[in-house]
This record gives C-alpha cells, sequence and structure tokens, in this order.
C-alpha cells in the first residue's frame, strides 16, 4: 500500500513561479500542511511505515513534518525518481514570464501537457520510464510506504497505478492537503481535517 502525497505549499507556489527541477522553501501554510498530512496519517499508516521522498528541500521538509507529526519511526529514504520535472530553461520563471515569451503556452488543450514542450524539459517519456521504475520497485517492495512527490510527478504515478492514457492522468488534481492511497488496483482520496 503507498500513501501518496505532494510536498506542502512553497513559496513559489505562491508566487506563481514555476519550480521543476529549482526549489523553495514551503511556506507557513506548507509547514501546516505538512503537519496535518502528518496527523491525518497517524490514523491510517502504521508507525513503521516506510517514508520515501523525493531530493527536493520541499519534499524532503514536508517528509520531515509527516514523520514527526505523525509519529513514524522510519528514517527518511530518499529516490531521486520520485523528483519532479525539470522544466528546463522555465525552472524557477514566473508563469507571467513565460507568457511575455510564449503567449499561448498553456492554451487550449496544451493546458495539461505545455511543461514537456518547455526547451530543455524532461519528456513525458523519460518522467514515466523513471517513475513506472520507482512504482515497480514500490509494488515489488510490499508493505505500507508514505511517498512524498511532486505535481505533475504524482499525477503521472497516479495515471501508471491505474494504467490511465497520458491525457486523462495529466488532468488529475495535485492537492497539497490531500493524500492518495494507492492499493489493489485503486486510489481513494483522503483530505486532511
Amino acid at each position: 500500500m503507498i500513501f501518496l502525497v505532494r510536498h506542502g505549499q512553497t513559496v513559489f507556489n505562491a508566487e506563481g513561479r514555476i519550480q521543476g527541477a529549482k526549489d523553495s522553501a514551503l511556506t507557513a501554510l506548507g509547514v501546516s500542511q505538512g503537519e496535518q498530512l502528518g496527523a491525518m496519517l497517524r490514523g491510517i499508516a502504521p508507525a513503521d511505515a516506510r517514508i520515501v521522498a523525493s531530493p527536493r528541500g520541499r519534499t524532503q521538509h514536508t517528509a520531515q513534518l509527516i514523520r514527526e507529526h505523525g509519529g513514524f519511526t522510519s528514517a527518511i529514504e530518499t529516490d531521486e525518481r520520485l523528483a519532479e520535472i525539470s522544466l528546463g530553461e522555465w525552472d524557477g520563471m514566473l508563469k507571467d514570464d513565460i507568457r511575455a515569451i510564449a503567449p499561448d503556452y498553456d492554451a487550449g488543450t496544451r493546458r495539461w501537457s505545455w511543461f514537456f514542450e518547455a526547451p530543455g524539459a524532461d519528456s513525458y517519456e523519460a518522467m514515466t520510464a523513471r517513475l513506472g521504475g520507482w512504482l515497480e520497485d514500490a509494488r515489488a517492495a510490499g508493505g505500507p510506504m508514505i511517498a512524498v512527490s511532486h505535481g505533475v510527478a504524482g499525477r503521472i504515478l497516479r495515471g501508471l497505478f491505474l494504467r490511465m492514457p497520458r491525457n486523462e492522468a495529466l488532468m488529475l488534481d495535485i492537492p497539497q492537503d490531500a493524500c492518495f492511497r494507492m492499493h489493489d488496483g485503486a486510489i481513494e482520496r483522503i483530505d486532511c481535517g
């Protein structure tokens, strides 16, 4: 069983800035979200559940908050395969600045896939290969696991788990105050509070 969560709100999220492979600190709201996720997971995941996080600071901090506020005993493991998509030249840019150089970057059907078209960005195929490998290893390991990842990466992971078509997977929601219990071929959203 995998409990998949996205990191809490970051400064870049609050500013409307694209993070991708770059990082920014959790906001006060992001810290609160991590604490609430930990408290919520305490009630549904065993205390010895593995905790695996992307190496980015925002996911590591969220994982620490979950561990602390959930009373989990396992050390936090780091797995690069859970990292967010790199948007190449657009990493760290404000959405308004991207729009100034590429006015229709997220128009129409591109709304859900523009990040793969950014100059120098990771491809969908590279992301599915990386995340699919992680998912295969997680399934083989068995046992309960809390995975702390990102928005686009989390969409792709859930899509792979459910064998969804690409377009449907990329339209999945990406909350920062909920977890997704992935088990027996189904996914259940569990909101904090």
